[in-house]
């Protein structure tokens, strides 16, 4: 059996930037056991897998190198980039069904360079009291934090600094964050060039640092909306590879939108 498979770097216009996704479409689906091993096999941050439904509808699953993801951004906008560019897409939106519910991309059209815009379930997080911060956490991340948030019940957290070089030059403990378990925490500060910066850290869960992260911005973008007074929002990730994303609060959605850059395109032999 053979498949075909493209590798894109998500949230960049460039080669060797972004987050860089596996993009496989399947006929029919296999095995998950068989999904798993791909994944592992290929090594990428993510790898999507997708199966036509109907015209412009599709079912997207994403797979880790150990597990299957809930909710991935960047694969997702890889996933509707390969779709659009190289298998022959028509129209300017695709949706998909996933664990995390209805999902689209709309491509963006402009006289210098096309974006693809996400549809994503909004996930706001609510400021921790300076009682109740996790004190672990905060060790490990270094640096003067400014405000805790938490999203959801779970451990994660947001992490406020004042200036986007605080974020830049962060050297968190990384050992420390992986004792912590399946601690999840982005760190957040104003930007110089753009509206807000981030970097977002999961060493338990395998992820030391994310290159960029699209559903932690269904975090960033509600809080920068509210601190900030405005819905659309430019924002970047300081990681080693760095992303760009433009940011919009949309009621209880938001739309993320950013570039994509085609670095692969081969054949899976199974």
């Amino acid at each position: 059996m053979k498949l075909p498979f493209y590798w894109v770097d998500a949230f960049a216009d460039r080669a060797f930037a972004g987050n860089p996704a596996g993009v496989i479409p399947l006929a029919e689906w296999l095995p998950d056991a068989v999904l798993k091993n791909i994944a592992f096999e290929n090594g990428l941050p993510m790898t999507a897998f997708f199966v036509r439904q109907s015209p412009g509808n599709y079912h997207l699953r994403w797979f880790q190198t150990d597990r299957e993801a809930d909710i991935c951004g960047h694969a997702t906008l890889a996933t509707a980039f390969t779709l659009f560019t190289e298998l022959g897409e028509t129209g300017n939106r695709v949706s998909f069904e996933t664990r995390a519910g209805p999902l689209a991309v709309t491509r963006e059209t402009a006289a210098t360079a096309s974006r693809f815009e996400l549809d994503f379930p909004a996930r706001p997080a609510v400021r921790v009291a300076a009682a109740d911060q996790p004190a672990a956490v905060l060790r490990a991340l270094g640096g003067a934090v400014l405000e805790v948030h938490r999203v959801d019940t779970r451990d994660y957290y947001v992490a406020v600094y004042a200036h986007a070089d605080d974020v830049r030059t962060l050297q968190p403990d990384l050992a420390a964050l992986a004792i912590l378990g399946d601690t999840r925490v982005i760190v957040t500060a104003p930007g110089n060039d753009c509206d807000f910066v981030s970097r977002y850290f999961s060493p338990g869960a395998g992820l030391p640092e994310d290159a960029v992260t699209g559903s932690a911005h269904c975090t960033l973008t509600p809080y920068w909306t509210g601190r900030l007074g405005r819905a659309k929002l430019h924002a970047r990730q300081l990681s080693a590879r760095g992303g760009e994303l433009w940011c919009e609060l949309a009621g209880d959605r938001v739309r993320l939108a950013g570039h994509a850059t085609l670095y692969l395109r081969g054949e899976i032999v199974l």
